[in-house]
């Protein structure tokens, strides 16, 4: 199999590690396309005819190479003694290895962690499941985004009280499960610089969805309770953090503070003492003595212009707002505008948000 694109990014603190990569489709994938990124040399095991399934993804070979820039791909059967072979023999040469197979595959292949550090004692080893490789009642068990969405709650969260489930639009669960694998290995990757000590990285799906609910998940733990469904309210539960119907769409309200809320009355056409009056008093966010008194008004000041309109407006006077988009106009915006910069892989002049996209760096 052909070498993916060089790698795209202007950091390469971990030139010279190399890493043997047993994963397919998301997780695993973005998870080593960070390392890659960051100047990994990152060898991708892929299975005989057909190789990662992503190569065969309905929206596109941009995909599979979207997740695997800057990787090395080779094919080898590890159901034969020459691709077991072979695979060990890179095993031994490795600083990390990444296993996102179902667990005990690797194991069944003579892969495992323990057969991996008896020839290579300081490597770090990296298993990606969706319920880790400890937890024995759960490890066997398969899992996708949405199967985990709905184990962990993170289905019940969003939406209203009393409506059905509602799973997150994007694969954001396979998503963070990659950034946290790659978060841990160049975690292990740095103590073992200081102890000479390899490590057994064990990454579930599961623990990633409490991450990503992280202030749900301690409320959770703290009151043995869920939070209440609040549909596009936002975290803070002001009443004037809400998604609101304008002239020709909608704009994402951010006014979650008592001043916040003085300076939004008067472009509504209300003064600072009106909202004064709808609101309690006292420090913190916001909170209205009517709620849905208080929504209504908004809602009904709020359509006489349009998203586009009350965003300029809005953010001219300090107060966070947004007009709802599709994610094909934001990036399209964002292109014309020169905020996003995206990388340009070699193969069909792909553009991706690389993973530094989100940081800045000086010299």
């Amino acid at each position: 199999m052909a070498n993916t694109t060089a790698p795209i990014s202007d950091m390469s603190p971990l030139t010279g590690l190399r890493v043997l990569d047993f994963s397919h489709v998301i997780a695993g994938p973005f998870a080593t396309l960070y390392l890659a990124q960051l100047g990994a040399d990152v060898t991708k095991v892929e299975k005989p005819d057909g190789g990662d399934v992503m190569r065969a993804s309905p929206t596109g070979a941009y995909q599979f190479a979207a997740f695997n820039a800057g990787k090395k791909c080779i094919e080898l059967d590890l159901k034969s003694t020459e691709g077991r072979s072979e695979a060990l023999r890179i095993a031994q040469e490795c600083d990390v290895l990444v296993d996102n197979f179902r667990p005990g595959a690797l194991e069944r292949a003579g892969l495992g962690y323990a057969a991996v550090k008896a020839i290579n004692p300081t490597v770090i080893y990296c298993s990606i499941s969706g319920y880790g490789t400890h937890h024995a009642p759960w490890k066997h068990r398969g899992a996708y985004d949405h199967v985990i969405q709905a184990a962990t709650g993170m289905a019940m969260m969003s939406g209203n009280e009393g409506e059905p489930p509602i799973k997150v639009g994007f694969p954001v669960i396979d998503v963070m499960t990659g950034v946290l694998a790659a978060f841990a290995i160049t975690a292990a990757v740095q103590e073992r610089s200081r102890t000479g000590q390899g490590r057994h990285v064990d990454i579930s799906m599961w623990g990633a969805a409490l991450q990503l609910m992280y202030p749900f998940s301690v409320s959770a733990l703290a009151t043995g309770k869920s939070p209440g469904r609040v549909g596009n309210v936002g975290y803070s539960g002001s009443p004037a953090a809400e998604y609101f119907e304008t002239l020709d769409g909608y704009i994402g309200l951010g006014a979650n503070t008592p001043d916040q809320i003085g300076k939004l009355f008067p472009l509504l056409g209300l003064s600072a003492a009106d909202a004064a009056q709808h609101l309690e008093s006292g420090p913190g966010f916001a909170r209205a003595r009517d709620p849905k008194a208080f929504h209504d008004l908004l809602a009904g000041a709020l359509m006489a212009r349009t998203a586009t309109q009350w965003e300029e407006l809005l953010n001219a006077a300090g107060i966070p707002a947004a007009r709802v988009r599709s994610l094909a106009e934001f990036t399209n915006e964002a292109l014309a505008s020169g905020a996003l910069n995206p990388g340009v892989l070699s193969m069909g002049n792909i553009q991706m948000p690389t993973p530094g996209m989100g940081w800045t760096t000086t010299p």
